[in-house]
């Protein structure tokens, strides 16, 4: 299964990743981070095709995506 990974240290809560993602398995999360943002939560981890859209889109490279086998 592929996983994605918000570093909630690194997230400035953009919502780029949640725009263009896809599979739209990404949203604002409710919980904020301790700089004070909201940052993206995964909706449906086995959804994601490991596209890599959210990574490459993050302007504060926040986002990683681990492909599953």
């Amino acid at each position: 299964m592929n996983e994605v990974k918000v570093n909630d240290k690194l997230c400035k809560g953009c919502g780029y990743c949640v725009h263009y993602c896809p599979k739209k398995i990404l949203e604002l999360g409710k919980v904020r981070s301790s700089k004070g943002h909201f940052y993206p939560a995964v909706t449906d981890q086995e959804a994601c095709i490991a596209c890599l859209m959210c990574a490459t889109i993050c302007p504060e490279g926040a986002i990683e995506v681990a492909k599953g086998e």
